[in-house]
């Protein structure tokens, strides 16, 4: 039986990678231990949409425009690290509202998965993946375009699996967490390690 060995490295990359702490696991197991489960799966939709955008303008050579731009770089990482920070702000805002009986602290789930799709078209490192991390996996002898469409839905479904895994086991503990006041506790805490993440995205991308 024929195996695709460059195909096979390419998926354990993308789960090593989808394990490594960043952005969208900081945030999704910060919203499912807030607000739910149905928050975050709601979330993971709009991440996967993301990546599957920023994959498909990848596909197309735009993403690689994009890294060559300085400017429009720092424009594309400054709103991120920006909007990395109101989403803290607001998890820190809303703690005193955080209970385990609410569901989604009455947003509506269309909130979360637009919350989710924005904090990945704004992220830099999602283009960089693309441009940086799976052209070493096409093979040049055949086909660019395919081969490029097919490995971005493959990520995009490692990804969506792994912060799938994510959002249940958070949720799962938001339910153990039965006490309001730890809820309210753990929230602020992590809204305040959001915060931490989106300074730390801020030095990592930066050039």
């Amino acid at each position: 039986m024929f195996v695709d060995t460059s195909l096979l490295a390419f998926l354990i990359t993308c789960v090593l990678i989808e394990l490594t702490p960043g952005p969208n696991m900081a945030y999704l197991a910060i919203l499912s231990l807030g607000d739910g489960r149905r928050a975050g799966y709601a979330a993971t939709g709009g991440v996967a949409l993301g990546l599957l955008i920023v994959g498909l303008v990848a596909a197309f050579g735009l993403a690689a425009a994009v890294s060559r731009s300085a400017l429009f770089y720092e424009v594309l990482r400054a709103a991120g690290i920006g909007y990395l920070l109101y989403l803290a702000w607001q998890g820190w805002r809303d703690a005193d509202n955080a209970s385990i009986e609410g569901s989604n602290n009455g947003a509506p789930l269309h909130t979360y998965f637009v919350r989710g799709l924005v904090t990945n078209l704004l992220n830099p490192k999602a283009a960089m993946f693309y441009v940086a991390i799976l052209p070493p996996f096409i093979d040049a002898s055949r086909p660019v375009l395919p081969q490029t469409l097919t490995r971005s839905l493959l990520y995009v479904l490692v990804a969506t699996a792994i912060h799938g895994l994510i959002v249940s086991l958070a949720g799962f503990a938001r339910e153990i967490l039965a006490n309001s006041g730890l809820v309210r506790l753990l929230r602020r805490g992590l809204s305040a390690a959001l915060a931490l993440v989106a300074v730390w995205f801020a030095v990592t991308t930066a050039r």
